[in-house]
Parts: structure tokens; sequence; C-alpha cells
């Protein structure tokens, strides 16, 4: 049952990246791939309010494993971001790129951190 759960959470993030992804496209037509990058700076700060939520004993083990691996692993989108960057790269768009890779390492890591915040907020 577990294994369905996590499927059926990981659909619901997938679908979630695509109507995020796609509205931001809509309206950002430029050579840094925003989209991508909103997305994984919310999945992350969710993941740092989750982890927060489940070390202070908030929700279940398994309503954070839910989250984060079947939502937020369906909904974040690393994997876009390394193929985004070498295509930056190759296009020779290298301020841009070098942008892209800094923000993609840093900023996330920091969301982290607020959503641990955020989700220690009531201790």
């Amino acid at each position: 049952m577990t294994f369905l759960l996590v499927c059926l959470c990981g659909g619901l993030g997938a679908v979630a990246r695509f109507v995020l992804n796609t509205s931001i496209q809509r309206w950002w037509n430029r050579l840094f791939p925003l989209s991508t990058f909103v997305i994984n700076v919310v999945a992350t700060f969710c993941a740092g309010v989750a982890a927060a939520a489940f070390a202070h004993q908030v929700v279940a083990e398994s309503t954070y494993l839910l989250f984060v691996t079947g939502f937020l692993g369906g909904f974040s989108t690393f994997s876009t971001a390394i193929n985004e960057m070498v295509s930056l790269g190759r296009n020779r768009h290298f301020v841009t790129f070098a942008v892209y890779l800094l923000l993609t390492i840093v900023v996330p890591v920091l969301c982290v951190a607020a959503g641990w915040m955020v989700g220690s907020l009531g201790d």
C-alpha cells in the first residue's frame, strides 16, 4: 500500500510541477531557466519545513516520507536543472551558466534552512 501511495504522491508532485512550469514559462521568455529554479526553491523550502515537522514529532514518519519522497520527489527537478546548465554551457552562455549553477547550489541550501526555521517555530 505504501508503494502505491508514494506513486500517487509522486504523480501529484509531477502534475504540480507541470502546472507551475508552464505557468511561469508563459510569461518568462528569457535565457535564465526561472521555472526550474522556482520549482526547486519551493521544493527545498517545503523539504525543510517537512524535516522540522518530522524532527519535532508534528507529523508521522509515514506522512513525512509520502510528502518528501512522493510529492516533493515528483515535484522537484534537479536533473532538469543540471540539463539546463549543460545546455547553457554548450551554447556558450557562460555567465548565465555560472549564475544558474551558483544559485542552484546555494539558494536551495538556504531554503532548506529557512524551511527548517519556519517548521520549528512552534517549539
